[in-house]
């Protein structure tokens, strides 16, 4: 019984967490919004790509994907999270 209540919650958990990546603004919006130019611009889209790796490499992981399908997701994810 734990164990299942245990699967949903991670599961509402993993959701909530590509629910709220979906929801943000691009690293790129952000950039703009703040108008960041120079060092400053190339700082802070490198911090935010590496935050967006991050995340979605924790999203693959919670979804327990693997080789191709993982690449793929992870590509996908950052790209969307930067906005390339």
């Amino acid at each position: 019984m734990r164990m299942v209540v245990l699967a949903v919650l991670m599961l509402a958990f993993a959701g909530g967490i590509g629910a709220f990546a979906q929801n943000t603004t691009t690293c790129k919006a952000q950039a703009a919004e703040k108008k960041l130019a120079g060092a400053a611009l190339n700082s802070f889209m490198k911090k935010c790509q590496t935050d967006a790796q991050k995340a979605c490499d924790t999203s693959a992981a919670d979804k327990r994907l693997a080789g191709a399908a993982k690449t793929s997701f992870t590509k996908k994810c950052v790209t969307d999270a930067v906005g390339g």
